[in-house]
């Protein structure tokens, strides 16, 4: 059977397990100092230090790919604003060639029509002379 556990706690229960366990962490088990994440400090000898070295080697180098790929990503960011600057002015000139070339295709529109019309009164006027001429020629 498992074991029964009390439902309520006292608070003498509580503050007892609390001092024991204050009293089980500043207890010295050992004469070396020990880090808590690298272990025990002082001089290491041994194929545990070569081992750390490596590690620590390793997490440098790390360290240097790291740096180095966030230059790059900080210079691609820069690269990218760039691109969208130069974008956005692409676009903006795009838009201002566009309106400009329909304002000059309508007014080439307009000069044609003008032409034609010119053309055309011209026409009109010479035929009107020739009649006159040929009709002034035929009662003399």
């Amino acid at each position: 059977m498992p074991p029964k556990f009390k439902r309520h706690l006292n608070d003498d229960d509580v503050t007892g397990s609390v001092k024991s366990e204050r009293r089980n962490l500043l207890e010295d088990d050992s004469d070396e100092e020990e880090d808590f994440f690298l272990g025990p400090s002082g001089p290491r000898f041994g194929p545990r230090n070569d081992k750390i070295k490596h590690v620590q080697n390793q997490v440098d180098e790390v360290i240097d790919v790291m740096q180095e790929n966030i230059t790059k990503v900080i210079e691609r960011g820069e690269r990218l604003d760039e691109l969208q600057d130069k974008s956005e002015s692409l676009s903006d000139n795009a838009t201002a060639f566009s309106n400009r070339s329909k304002q000059l295709r309508r007014q080439m529109w307009w000069r044609g029509c003008k032409i034609k019309a010119i053309m055309a009164l011209v026409a009109v006027i010479l035929l009107l002379v020739i009649i006159i001429l040929t009709v002034l020629k035929y009662r003399a």
